[in-house]
């Protein structure tokens, strides 16, 4: 479901190497499929093509179905293929709510078939051999993450869908932003990292989160996060409106080592984790392949009955429930004007001095208005109760 986007590289990849796994691409789904860059290649492989799944289901069934389409729409979308008898991958993030992931859950356990969520970290075997030492007390306990992404992204980039940037549309939730979207990965890396299992992720006891915008939109473009689970903080710097490419960058400290990537004062971390020692001595500990489409193939090797490690709803939830806890713990605060700079075409708009500001965040450990930068404001601290209430808000 879903032929522009992210859902374009499914479909070539099933193209591709479909075969080589036993699996066949039979039809896509999307009502404006003739926009795709991928449509003429779809005709001619004669992919049958339907407007939505109930055409498609009229006559037809998938043992899969991939769901690449926008958030506001995915908890409908899954619940009706799981009605059908269809397993499902639907990209991240799950849903927009606690509340229709639950529902998704529901659906899922109530049709006894797979729902596994995109989050293609989960699939990595470097991840996954970390989060196998994190689990058998190599390190020791886990004291704090922190990460820092700060990824550009232009007007075009808001401008490419009805839905980007918005906290609602046509009455639903949407809650696109920086963290929900871009590099959720990220952040739910760090929280899959904390599961007490190889599947589960943990959940957050408490969210404080500073949100902002550059950018003409509805969401937030920046953020900065605290998040306490398990005994653990964790710490998210991200953000659109900066002018260069930083990151990921992470330092997850332990009792006994850290493991950094991307790490400044590190340069073999560049897309590798490094093992760190407390005497200071390191060493590599393994790359990450953030492209991988590892999962779509991870997914039919679980339907064909064997074992992999995957992204779960539950697991998922964990991401959306931050994200619904950031959006009650702060407003939306604008930077200020004279701060905001625009260039290039399609138009970059950007902060000044904000790639430094949230480097200095992720150095010092601290929130923007606990460094008292002019443009911060301080947020609420919200706990996972009242992240369960989210859907009645207005």
């Amino acid at each position: 479901m879903g032929a522009g986007g992210y859902g374009k590289k499914y479909a070539e990849h099933l193209l591709a190497y479909g075969k080589g796994h036993g699996t066949e691409l039979i039809a896509v789904i999307d009502p404006f499929v003739q926009k795709s860059e991928i449509y003429q290649e779809l005709v001619s492989q004669k992919i049958a093509i339907f407007d939505d799944l109930a055409q498609f289901y009229s006559d037809s069934f998938a043992d899969l179905v991939v769901i690449s389409t926008p958030i506001h729409l995915h908890c409908e979308q899954t619940c009706e293929a799981l009605q059908h008898g269809s397993h499902v991958l639907c990209e991240k993030p799950a849903a927009a709510t606690v509340h229709e992931i639950r529902k998704m859950i529901e659906f899922r356990d109530e049709f006894r078939r797979v729902v596994a969520i995109g989050f293609q970290w989960c699939h990595d075997e470097t991840v996954q051999k970390l989060k196998e030492d994190v689990l058998s007390g190599k390190f020791g306990r886990a004291v704090k993450f922190k990460s820092l992404v700060l990824w550009p992204r232009d007007t075009a980039y808001y401008r490419r869908s009805s839905w980007a940037g918005k906290i609602k549309l046509d009455g639903k939730w949407v809650l696109d932003s920086v963290a929900s979207n871009a590099t959720a990965h990220f952040l739910h890396f760090m929280m899959f990292l904390l599961g007490s299992n190889m599947l589960e992720s943990a959940f957050p006891e408490a969210v404080q989160a500073e949100l902002y915008r550059a950018n003409e939109i509805e969401s937030f473009d920046t953020c900065a996060m605290r998040i306490e689970a398990k005994g653990t903080e964790i710490l998210f710097f991200a953000s659109h409106a900066v002018k260069n490419r930083i990151g990921p960058i992470f330092e997850l400290q332990f009792e006994k080592a850290r493991l950094v990537f991307n790490h400044p004062r590190f340069p073999e971390s560049a897309n590798r984790f490094v093992l760190v020692r407390g005497t200071g001595l390191y060493e590599p500990y393994g790359a990450v392949d953030h492209s991988s489409m590892k999962k779509l193939w991870d997914v039919v090797s679980i339907l064909k009955g064997e074992e992999r490690i995957y992204c779960t709803l539950e697991s998922a939830l964990s991401l959306t429930a931050t994200i619904n806890c950031a959006h009650l713990s702060s407003a939306i605060r604008d930077f200020p004007q004279n701060l905001k700079k625009s260039e290039g075409e399609p138009v970059l708009i950007w902060v000044d001095g904000l790639e430094e500001r949230l480097k200095e965040c992720f150095d010092s450990e601290k929130l923007p208005s606990e460094l008292g930068f002019s443009w911060a404001t301080e947020a609420k601290r919200v706990t996972q109760v009242e992240c369960e209430v989210f859907e009645l808000e207005t």
